[in-house]
């Protein structure tokens, strides 16, 4: 049973009620807000809070969402044409070989989501500053830190995805305020400054009560991941620090790494000792149509025979054939996470494509795929990282790990790999490696010189109108790059850690030729420049 779900979305439905309550509690004049009368209990309190993290779950996983931003863009995920469309007017061709444009939807959705999180942690951080919320001491620095580092992780994907943006803390502005705009630096420093201060007052609890919420530990991975790419964000790296943060979540003997990766991501997976932070997810509940929908939008539609799904899925998403490729055979992240071979109902019926040219012929998912303008249903491995449960909606119930503890070794890793404490990086690295390798345990081990070594990934175009040869070898620290590759994959990292490498405006690969550094940013959406003029567009946009 779902017993930390239950009570999640218990509190959902009433802070749907409550929050509304705190924005208009009035007396029976009908024209004076009050706060006498009211006390709040632990579970009001989680439930005022729980409402600004609704955006969470909207900007990362709703359709055309930062998940995509994320991963469609970078080098192991790709959104062909297929025989049903999955054209949409050119949107995932654009994000591919980076032509996308301030128009884009998926430009549109990463900024306006992520403000709207904002705008509700302000809101709520305005209702309990100002009484309207009376909350005792206590309650109050810890309901207003929690407050402050949930509206600092949405600027985090801010200062991520768009680099110079307005840094807005007020809820009660004029009419016609317009925000000014700020640098990435200013950004970074902003996020920093809120994480740290708000530390001492965050709870140390990973119990119920703090899941899905960010707990002290929480907090600290948001600030080893804001460390990690200090050098992108201002030019400054900042390694140290993150080892530092990273060790205080190792040294809290919170989590741990479970001894099966699968297990972070079955549909019961509430209860995972590898989660440090989630996003909630039942479809009892989260009823918007794409919550979280990735089995939709890899397998074609004769699996729905296969898991007995609800509704015929669209058959779209793959992975790109070089990425597959740079898998050792062996490793189970490639056996259990994708999809592929001869596809079967859940009776053992052999399944057969429906769409296209093949249509008739055996659903035989291949590591291949001709172009991003053209492939048949049979074309490139589908996603099945997350369990996809027998008699699924069109919603996954698995929750989402944003933060996990596989991702706090491979961060501190890093930061000793790049301070030239390689043998110590590659120890955590095998660590995280021995679980993927039980069959073979000797390939677990890796070494301080192989992970300072460049990438086995075959970079260059690899499609039916071009064959281009560029590899990986010049990749700096390159072999850890595929180590994230292999670990993270499908959880929406790979555009910020080829940033971090150098390598996402500069390699090759499927149908995807380098368009420009300017491309490390996205633009800032035209909808918010025409509606803010003190807003500046991106360079070489």
């Amino acid at each position: 049973m779902k017993n930390i779900k239950s009570y999640s979305y218990g509190v959902i439905l009433l802070l749907l009620l409550f929050n509304y309550s705190c924005t208009k509690l009035e007396d029976t004049n009908y024209d004076t807000l009050v706060a006498d009368g009211f006390t709040p209990t632990s579970d009001d309190v989680a439930a005022l809070i729980g409402s600004a993290y609704v955006d969470w779950r909207n900007t990362l996983l709703l359709w055309n969402g930062v998940w995509r931003s994320q991963e469609v863009t970078a080098d192991e995920i790709v959104i062909p044409a297929r025989p049903n469309g999955w054209v949409d007017g050119g949107i995932y061709k654009r994000l591919h070989q980076h032509k996308w444009t301030a128009d884009d939807d998926a430009v549109y959705q990463g900024w306006f989501r992520t403000y709207n999180g904002v705008t509700n942690c302000n809101k709520i951080i305005y209702q309990i500053e100002s009484g309207y919320v009376p909350l005792e001491e206590d309650q109050k620095a810890s309901a207003l830190a929690e407050l402050r580092v949930l509206r600092a992780s949405y600027y985090w994907i801010l200062l991520d995805l768009y680099g110079n943006v307005p840094l807005d803390t007020q809820f009660d502005v004029p009419e016609g305020y317009l925000p000014e705009q700020s640098s990435r630096t200013e950004v970074y420093n902003f996020v920093v400054n809120e994480v740290t201060e708000s530390l001492p007052d965050l709870s140390e609890s990973s119990g119920t009560e703090m899941y899905g919420r960010f707990n002290k530990w929480a907090a600290y991975t948001l600030l080893a991941k804001v460390y990690l790419n200090a050098e992108v964000y201002t030019g400054t790296p900042q390694w140290e620090k993150c080892i530092a943060a990273c060790q205080a979540v190792i040294d809290s003997g919170e989590y741990m790494l479970e001894p099966d990766q699968k297990n972070v991501f079955v549909t019961e997976n509430q209860n995972s000792s590898e989660i440090i932070f989630a996003l909630a997810i039942d479809d009892n509940y989260t009823t918007s149509w794409n919550t979280f929908d990735i089995h939709m939008q890899t397998l074609q539609p004769a699996n729905q025979a296969t898991y007995n799904l609800q509704f015929s899925p669209w058959g779209g998403m793959a992975a790109i054939p070089q990425f597959i490729d740079s898998f050792d055979p062996e490793d189970s992240r490639l056996t259990k996470n994708f999809i592929y071979g001869q596809q079967y109902s859940s009776s053992g019926e052999m399944l057969y494509a429906t769409l296209g040219s093949m249509a008739g012929e055996p659903l035989n998912y291949i590591n291949e795929i001709p172009s991003v303008d053209r492939s048949e249903g049979i074309h490139g491995y589908r996603f099945g990282k997350f369990e996809i449960e027998t008699g699924a909606s069109n919603i996954l119930n698995n929750d989402f790990p944003v933060f996990r503890y596989a991702d706090i070794l491979m961060m501190k890793a890093e930061s000793l790999l790049r301070t030239g404490n390689s043998e110590e990086a590659a120890t955590i690295v095998t660590e995280v490696r021995d679980r993927a390798f039980k069959s073979n345990p000797e390939k677990a081990t890796v070494t301080g010189s192989e992970l300072e070594s460049g990438s086995v990934y075959d970079y260059g175009l690899r499609n039916e109108d071009a064959t281009t040869e560029e590899g990986g070898d010049d990749i700096m620290y390159g072999r850890f790059l595929d180590e994230l590759a292999w670990e993270f994959n499908q959880e929406g990292h790979r555009r910020q850690d080829m940033i971090r490498f150098g390598i996402f405006t500069e390699k090759s690969w499927f149908s995807h030729s380098p368009d420009g550094d300017f491309r490390a940013l996205y633009p800032i959406p035209q909808q918010a420049l025409n509606n803010n003029p003190n807003l500046t567009q991106n360079p070489g946009y």
